[in-house]
């Protein structure tokens, strides 16, 4: 999560839900102007709190409304789920509402619940406000794939699907630009060592011919000796490649662990659930021994 911008968002739709007297801005987000808010991530709610703690450091103009008791971390319907059992009852709930949970690609934590009990439903809006890097959960549904697995499950995608750019974290190609363009004294060199490789291309070829500073972007494991002339002193040899192929293989089983545990707590939930049918939960244990198997294959 890009730290503030749940704050953003907050802020936006206090300034959605005040009172206006535009009648036919009124019919048109009545339901959203009355809707419920959720904030449903533990980091995001931590991060509002801090907000909340440090109003004196905000702009003036923003002072000026809180001391006019326009809060725009707080409005009315504004709620803060603190537990995974909070968390989980919103998606038992048929009430229309907004839910921001915060995971920049959806790979685990709460998000993927929510996704689970709405994308499949044609009344449900997905928003992305973030960049979804490619090969993550967030990326295949934002660029249209029709069914995705979330916790083993495969799931239709029939919701409305949204993407909003101006709330990323990242500067585009422009500010990149801008940053070097303000420096009074050029860089001698630049590496670009972060974005899509097209992207990256892209903007080296601006560089070139805007500003004539020489451009390089690296391969995986180059070692560079900068001094007045910039060369490769050497490439990370097959050994190094290994050990950080380990190093991403304790990464992905610590993953496998936050979503197991999400898993364990949602399936708990199922089968305590009285309007569970004997038939629903014959099917979770038939996956669960699917997925027994698929674990036995990997260490065995």
């Amino acid at each position: 999560m890009q730290f503030g911008r749940t704050q953003e968002i907050l802020y936006e739709l206090n300034k959605l839900k005040e009172e206006r007297t535009d009648d036919e801005f009124i019919e048109k987000y009545e339901k959203l102007m009355k809707a419920p808010v959720y904030v449903d991530s533990p980091l995001a709610i931590s991060a509002t709190e801090i907000f909340r703690q440090n109003m004196n450091l905000f702009e003036e103009e923003v002072r000026e409304e809180i001391q006019r008791g326009d809060n725009p971390l707080e409005f009315p319907g504004l709620q803060f789920t603190q537990t995974a059992d909070e968390s989980r009852a919103l998606n038992e709930s048929n009430i229309p509402s907004i839910i921001i949970s915060a995971s920049g690609m959806c790979e685990v934590g709460r998000i993927k619940h929510h996704l689970k009990h709405n994308l499949w439903n044609p009344n449900s809006t997905i928003l992305f406000v973030g960049y979804q890097a490619p090969g993550t959960l967030g990326s295949k549904i934002v660029n249209g794939e029709k069914k995705v697995k979330i916790f083993g499950e495969e799931i239709a995608i029939n919701a409305r699907i949204e993407y909003i750019e101006g709330y990323s974290g990242h500067a585009d190609q422009e500010w990149l630009l801008n940053f070097i363009y303000s420096f009074i004294t050029k860089p001698k060199h630049i590496f670009l060592v972060h974005g899509e490789p097209e992207g990256q291309k892209e903007l080296k070829q601006k560089i070139l011919e805007t500003v004539d500073i020489p451009v390089t972007i690296p391969e995986y494991g180059e070692n560079y000796k900068l001094d007045d002339k910039i060369t490769i002193e050497s490439n990370v040899d097959m050994a190094n490649k290994q050990r950080y192929l380990r190093l991403e293989v304790l990464d992905r089983l610590s993953t496998l662990k936050e979503e197991l545990d999400d898993m364990s707590a949602m399936i708990k939930g199922d089968i305590f659930d009285e309007d569970k049918k004997d038939e629903d939960i014959a099917t979770i244990n038939e996956k669960i021994k699917e997925l027994e198997q698929q674990i036995v294959k990997i260490i065995s």
